[in-house]
Formats: structure tokens, C-alpha cells, sequence
């Protein structure tokens, strides 16, 4: 069944999700407009409500061209014929003109939903999905753009995209190219003005939430990085003032890219709103050849009106159902311990074997050989793009490791950087034009090291060669796949000078060439993306890896922030997240080894230590932790998630959990994070129950469970309305970064 329809007669066009409706439609069968986005409605038939321009008609009020296009709410807005407010496509023509005026064409409904050529794009899954592609043309230059619309309806998500197709006879110079737009109503539907909500950051300041005013003009985030960079995600919510977990609006828009980016908001003198998002036009031109397509990143959007808990979910069920893929989409990944952190370069065969022995003797089931492998890589300065075993380091190379790792009963990861070359490296010796840099001035450096152009197709090939043969030889399980730097002195020595605008584009669409000729080649292989942390934790790169590394943070104590920040918007399934040691390298603090392993439970779970030298009580907690992860993972994967409580809120204590699908089982994690003397136990109101189902809530217990122990503790019994609306009394704890896992469990 269809969830578009279309009402002929008008030229109007609404696309139904379970929860909400999109509108769009023509206005004297010349532009396409935007009509309405919001809770679902039946009618076909808004003409009470499609005038453009107030009080204007455009075949009555010709002279008032100008008016008509600054006023007028579009759903994909040209460039140049009046519209003074941010457009979403340009182009410069032979003559030197860059108006773009887009007309109607025409319409098509489509069975199913295509990949997006060279991109990731989310896909149907078990939904059946229909799009609808609306033609729009520039009548004097022959520029024509199809929009498609896809609904998924269970998840109450929009995806949309954009073609723009050359039929004119000579070649076009593209300078805009946006994904999305929408004009809309500034206020909400209690007619208080939007507010604006983004997350922003640095190195391990990952994911942080702010929300700010809508002044007149234009704000939003970007990225000019060359990837999406840790300053900012390419997200942006408009949501209603004092915004709650459960009440008010919520309009969340995701780029599914990991390169330049702007996601913008304009409110105009009259106080309407424009909002765009697509590929950053700085730094970016195409060139378009006639017949040539260029194809955009896709966009996907909801909509809520039950605050940000149910834009959160749907943002969770579409990422998890239909964009990240392969053979760990989903399935539980294995516990895995990096050698990053208890070594750094310093290690070598016996060190590596040390850490295993004594990790697989907790149950964990992967060593992940970090940074320091190849080359002479013995420090930050050399060897990125060498990617042959240092054997003097490792006699036996990789394959010696794994077939010990294999005795073992665990499995080899290894870290790789491929973007990056060393200019002192034997790659960057043979072939200096490989890296992206002008000639004549002298490169900047981030760690000593430069960035390889993987626009070029030899420099792709080169990197597939020798990474397979790696994965290969060693039988190579999981790889991190980092990237430690900005582009900076942009020129590829591959492209002609009137396309050196593409550059960025085209590395971008190197790196997911690369991902997926990897993945195409080893379907077994787990992909986790990291750079620097989160500097590209964003949708695109889901597609090619179910994980991402969440930040370098790895303070327990920050982690529940940054955590938080990166759980409105995605799965707890892709968050990569570690227990490491105390005090912690990054920030010095000592957070409870319990704690630390409750938060990352929340996440793929994993350990960044030297377990050669922990207590044998903290070895005991991590195979309880393993035990816990095995026990809880498949819930924690694949529930609804609930945030409970914020201690970004309310500066004492946090608290989340996830809830089965038939509602029938929760876990909630519950942190005290500040102490303070003479305060009250904390009551927690409980979220995403049935109300009518009755709950036997359990503590968690902590410690190694004997024959005849009970794991979890039962502590109460109570309806969920009573859970939800009475709440659950807490004790307070002894101490800061106190943690508790309780289960809520149906009672049958």
C-alpha cells in the first residue's frame, strides 16, 4: 500500500508516515511549494492555505515578481529570480549567469527505493517502501532536478534527496547543491518561536547539546573540514521553547555524509523560516558535462509532537532497520580489549600476548593491535601508508599473533589509518603527488603526517591492495578505521584546474569507495569508523560500519554526557565505548571500575586497558561485566531507548533505560555522579512501561554469581502506572560515580 497521494486536480501531494504528513504542492502550475509538515491529517485539499506570497497570486500580480519570490514558501528554491533568502541550488553557465529558476514538470510514483549512486542511503528492509519523484526544469538553461521523497512508515521518517541533470548543450559549473529544504511557520502550536538544537564539540568534548534562540538572519552549524568534523553534527532540530523528553515539537533533520556540511536556519523579516542542509558550497563546485547527473546526499527527517523521546526513537529504529547493514547489523559484537592505552607505541609480541592471555581468561574475545605495527612505526612521525608488519617488532608478524589469539579461542583486530601517509614513509618517497598539497608551499602538518588524495582511483587501488593483504595473512577479524586530521592545501595533482572544486566531494566519495569495496571483499569483516574520537561519528558512515568510536574520552565520568548527546540521535548499538584505566589518561579522574563498566554497557562494550596489571578483584568484575553484556546486549541492541533522568539537568545523578518491544523487559542504569551530604533518596519516575502490565523490579547484582545466587534482586512489584507516575525510590549511594543496574521485568 502507498502512503502517497495525490490529488490530481490541485497538483497536490502528501506523503503519510504512521504518526505524520508532508505536503507539497504547485501554485499555477509553476512552482513547487511547501504546504505542511506535521501530526498526520486526512485532507487532500489545503487550498484554503496555499497562497505563495500573502495577498498575491503570481498570474495576477506579475510586476510583483520580486515580492512573490522573497515571500513565497518553496520546497526547493532556485537561485537569483527575487528570493533573497539562502537557495538550494546554483550554477554558473557559459555566459557567466547563475540564475537557476525551477519550474514544474511532473510527477512519478516509484515501487520500492534505488541506492543513492556512489552514497549511502537507507534502504527498504521488510518495509514496503514507495517514493515519489517530482521533475522540476529551468526552462532557458535546461537544468533539471528530480526530487524523491521516500516515507518509511513505522519509523515516522521522511528520506529525501535530490538529482540535478544537465539537458542543456553545454557544460554547467554547479556551486550549490543543497539536499533539503523547507519553508515553514517560525512558531509552535502553541505559538511560541522555535528554538534551535544542535550538538557541538571538540576532541573529547564530543556531543554537546545546546539549544538557542532563532534570531532574524541565518545560524546553524557546518563542517569546512573536509569530513564532518567533532565541532559540530550535521543535525539540526527545530523544537518548541522548554522542550521535554515527552512534550513538545520536535522537526529533526540528519545528513546521511561525512564531508562539508550545512545545516542552516534563516528566519526571514516576515518570520518564516527556511531550513537547509546539504553539502557546505565552500569549497565546492561540479562540473556538469551535458547528460551528466550529479547526485546529493540524502536527507532524512521526522517529526514529533511528543517531544525528543520519540524523534530519538524513530531516528534509532530507521538507523538500525535500514541503513547500517551487513553481517553485524544485527548480531552482538564481540568484547573486545585495544592495546591503545596500556602501550601506546611501546609493545611488542610478548606484551600483546601477556594482555590476551589474561583477557581471555575474563572472556573477552578480541585483541585489537592499535597504532604502531608497520612501518618503523615507534612514534607519530613515520610510516602511515607503509602497511607492512613490523617484524622486529612482532617476529612472526600478524599471522604468528592470530594463530596464537586463535589457540586462545579469540580473534585478531588491527588499526589502520589509510587516508594518511607520513612524508617520511617509504609511499610518500615513490609517490609525493599522492598527497594533497600545493606545490610550492610548504604543506600543513597535523601529527607530522599529511593526507592521501583518495579521490584518485591508483591511490584507492594501492590502499585495497595492501590492506586486503593484511586482513588476509593474518585472518583478520575487525578493523579500526581511523582518520587523525582536517584536509588542509587543497590541489589534487589528478584534476584538471577548473575542477579542482571537486576535490573535497570526491575524496568523500573515495572514502565510502574504499569502505565498500573492503566490505564487498571480506563480508565478515566488522568495520568500526573512528577519527580522533567522534571527529566522523555521523549517519553516513553507518552505512559501512555498524560502529563508530564514540569520542577518546573515555572518562566514565564524561562518557555519560557525551553518551547522552549521542544517544538522542543514535543507536546504542553503534556507540563504540570502553572501560578504561583510572586516573584516566584524558582527564585524570578515578571513576569505580563498576561504574565505568556500566557505562559502557551502554554502547559496543569493550575495554582499552593493561589487564596485566589490574588487582585480581577488578579481573573478577570484568567477567562479571562480560557475563552482564552477554546476558543484557541483545535487549540493550535492539530496545527502546528512554532517558530517564539527565545529570546535565539536574547536576546529581543520571539515569536511562531500554525497553523490550512488547514492552515485557527494561534495564535502567542509574548513576550517582555528585554526592551531596543531607539529601533525599532519589525518586525516579519510570518511563516507556505499559501502564497496564504488571513489573517485579530486580537489582542487578554486581558481583560473581555462585550456584544457588539469584542475579537479580527483587526490590518491588508495581504496575507500570504506578512505575511512571509514582515512581521508584532510589537509595542514595556512599561516595560519586556510584552506579546500579536494575531489571524490570514483567510478572507473568
Amino acid at each position: 500500500m502507498s502512503n502517497i497521494s495525490i490529488n490530481d486536480r490541485q497538483d497536490l501531494f502528501r506523503i503519510d508516515t504512521a504518526n505524520t504528513s508532508y505536503m507539497i504542492g504547485v501554485k499555477d502550475g509553476l512552482y513547487l511549494g511547501h504546504f505542511y509538515y506535521g501530526p498526520r491529517i486526512r485532507d487532500l485539499d489545503l487550498s484554503y492555505r496555499t497562497a505563495f506570497a500573502p495577498e498575491n497570486a503570481l498570474k495576477e500580480h506579475e510586476p510583483e515578481m520580486v515580492i512573490f519570490m522573497d515571500c513565497s514558501r518553496f520546497e526547493y528554491p532556485g537561485w537569483g529570480k527575487g528570493d533573497s533568502r539562502e537557495g538550494a541550488l546554483k550554477a554558473l553557465f557559459p555566459d557567466g549567469t547563475s540564475c537557476v529558476d525551477l519550474r514544474y514538470q511532473g510527477y512519478e510514483i516509484l515501487s520500492g527505493k534505488a541506492p543513492v549512486p556512489g552514497l549511502p542511503s537507507t534502504f527498504p528492509g521488510e518495509e514496503e517502501i514507495s517514493t515519489l519523484k517530482i521533475d522540476l526544469k529551468d526552462p532557458l538553461t535546461g537544468l533539471k532536478v528530480s526530487l524523491y521523497y521516500s516515507a518509511f512508515y513505522a519509523c515516522d521518517v521522511i528520506a529525501r534527496r535530490v538529482e540535478v541533470r544537465n539537458e542543456g548543450a553545454t557544460e554547467v559549473v554547479l556551486q550549490r547543491v543543497l539536499s533539503a529544504t523547507m519553508d515553514m511557520h517560525s512558531n509552535d502550536r502553541k505559538g511560541r518561536p522555535f528554538e534551535l538544537l544542535t550538538f557541538h564539540g571538540t576532541w573529547a568534548r564530543e556531543f554537546t547539546r545546546e539549544i538557542r534562540a532563532i534570531g532574524h538572519g541565518r545560524t546553524g552549524v557546518a563542517s569546512i573540514c573536509g569530513k564532518t568534523g567533532n565541532r559540530a553534527q550535521s543535525f539540526l532540530g527545530l523544537v518548541s521553547p522548554d522542550i521535554t523528553q515527552d512534550s513538545g515539537e520536535v522537526f529533526g533533520m540528519h545528513l546521511l555524509y561525512s564531508g562539508n556540511f550545512s545545516s542552516m536556519v534563516e528566519k526571514s523579516p516576515n518570520d518564516e523560516i527556511r531550513v537547509s542542509m546539504g553539502i557546505h558550497p565552500e569549497e565546492f563546485t561540479w562540473n556538469l558535462k551535458p547528460g551528466e547527473v550529479f547526485y546529493s546526499p540524502e536527507v532524512v527527517m521526522t517529526y514529533s509532537d511528543q517531544g525528543l523521546g520519540r524523534m530519538t526513537r524513530s531516528f534509532h529504529d530507521l538507523f538500525r532497520e535500514h541503513l547500517i547493514r551487513g553481517k553485524y547489523r544485527n548480531m552482538k559484537r564481540p568484547i573486545l580489549i585495544n592495546n591503545w592505552e596500556a602501550t601506546y607505541f611501546d609493545f611488542d609480541m610478548d606484551k600483546l600476548l601477556s594482555i590476551a592471555k589474561q583477557a581471555s581468561e575474563c572472556g573477552i574475545e578480541m585483541l585489537v593491535v592499535d597504532d604502531g605495527w608497520f612501518g618503523r612505526r615507534n612514534d607519530p612521525n613515520t610510516s602511515l601508508g607503509d602497511w607492512t608488519v613490523n617484524e622486529e617488532k612482532l617476529p612472526g608478524g600478524l599471522k604468528f599473533l592470530s594463530d596464537r589469539l586463535s589457540e586462545m579461542g579469540m580473534k585478531l583486530g588491527v588499526w589502520f589509518e589509510p587516508e594518511m601517509v607520513s612524508p617520511d614513509s617509504d609511499l610518500y618517497r615513490a609517490h609525493p603527488d599522492w598527497a594533497i598539497s600545493i606545490s610550492g608551499r610548504d604543506p600543513s602538518r597535523s601529527r607530522n603526517q599529511l593526507v592521501l588524495d583518495v579521490s584518485r582511483q591508483d591511490v584507492r587501488d594501492y590502499l585495497i591492495s595492501m590492506i586486503s593483504d593484511v586482513i588476509k595473512t593474518a585472518n583478520v577479524a575487525y578493523v579500526k578505521w581511523d582518520m587523525n586530521r582536517h584536509l588542509s592545501d587543497l590541489y589534487s595533482a589528478d584534476l584538471p584546474s577548473d575542477r579542482q572544486g571537486e576535490l573535497l566531494h570526491r575524496f568523500v566519495l573515495g572514502v565510502y569507495d574504499l569502505q565498500e569495496r573492503l566490505l564487498q571483499a571480506f563480508p565478515d569483516l566488522l568495520l568500526e569508523n573512528c577519527s580522533s574520537g567522534g571527529a566522523r561519528f555521523d549517519a553516513g558512515m553507518l552505512y559501512y560500519s555498524p560502529q563508530i568510536w564514540t569520542s577518546d574520552d573515555t572518562d566514565a565520568f564524561e562518557r555519560v554526557r557525551i553518551q547522552e548527546g549521542a544517544e538522542t540521535l543514535y543507536p546504542l548499538s553503534c556507540l563504540g565505548a570502553h572501560v578504561s584505566i583510572c586516573p584516566n589518561h584524558v582527564t585524570g579522574r578515578t571513576v569505580p571500575f563498576m561504574t565505568r563498566g556500566h557505562v559502557a554497557l551502554a554502547g559496543t562494550f569493550g575495554y582499552e586497558l593493561d589487564i596485566t596489571k589490574l588487582t585480581d578483584e577488578e579481573r573478577k568484575l570484568i567477567s562479571r561485566q562480560v557475563e552482564l553484556f552477554h546476558k543484557y546486549n541483545d535487549l540493550i541492541r535492539n530496545g527502546d531507548y528512554y532517558r530517564i533522568a539527565s545529570y546535565r539537568e539536574n547536576g546529581l545523578y543520571d539515569c536511562y533505560g531500554v525497553i523490550s518491544k512488547d514492552k515485557s523487559e527494561m534495564i535502567m542504569t542509574f548513576i550517582h555522579m555528585m554526592n551531596q551530604p543531607c539529601r533525599p533518596n532519589r525518586l525516579i519516575f519510570l518511563c516507556g512501561l505499559d501502564p497496564d502490565k504488571r513489573y517485579e523490579v530486580a537489582k542487578i547484582s554486581t558481583s560473581e554469581i555462585k550456584d544457588g545466587e539469584e542475579e537479580a534482586s527483587p526490590i518491588a512489584e508495581a504496575y507500570g502506572s504506578t512505575l511512571m507516575n509514582a515512581g521508584l525510590v532510589i537509595p542514595c549511594m556512599y561516595g560519586d560515580f556510584q552506579s546500579v543496574l536494575y531489571l524490570i521485568k514483567e510478572k507473568k
